[in-house]
């Protein structure tokens, strides 16, 4: 009888996919991969609600109420979260807005910004409220495990998941490591 396979999800808050993207660079791994782990939701299932999961890779960081929504349904679900790269961990790139005020970032885009309807903000129940700060996840929810970087490499990734599939408790080697 064959083991069960490690159920893995991710997904992706405010940030730019680039942690999934270093996920995929495993490249030809990935079908080893496929062999011990079942993705459930994922760009490779395209599941848009996670189910009962063994592990939870989450990139990105809180800039809005539907992030907050998504990442407390995620944690629910997964029984080891994973926050990857800089704006997970951080808040990364897009908290460089943070010391500018949400009204003054609106104006420069939406009144002043070449291109777009001059004046007009957008406004429509189906756009998330925006948070006036945005935060690293371990802010909103218990966080298992942190793999640093802008992005993680695939190599980490690959590390880090094959540590969990084979039972160990994973350890990257701190060449691996990138605080970018």
């Amino acid at each position: 009888m064959a083991e069960r396979k490690l159920r893995v999800a991710t997904t992706s808050l405010a940030g730019c996919f680039g942690c999934h993207m270093s996920l995929l660079d495993i490249d030809e791994r990935l079908f080893d991969l496929v062999q011990v782990v079942e993705f459930d939701r994922s760009p490779l299932t395209d599941i848009k609600h996670c189910g009962p999961c063994d592990l939870g890779l989450i990139e990105g960081g809180v800039c809005n109420a539907e992030n907050v929504h998504v990442l407390r349904e995620f944690r629910e679900n997964c029984r080891i979260l994973v926050a990857v790269g800089a704006c997970a961990i951080t808040g990364g790139v897009p908290a460089l807005r943070n010391n500018i005020d949400l009204w003054d970032c609106f104006r420069e885009v939406y009144q002043y910004e070449a291109g777009t309807a001059k004046g007009v903000l957008p406004n429509d129940p189906e756009l998330p409220l925006p948070f006036d700060k945005v935060r690293p996840i371990y802010e909103v929810v218990h966080v298992d495990y942190y793999l640093p970087g802008c992005p993680p490499s695939a190599d980490v990734f690959w590390k880090f998941v094959t540590d969990l599939v084979a039972g160990r408790e994973p350890t990257l080697d701190r060449e691996m490591l990138r605080y970018d």
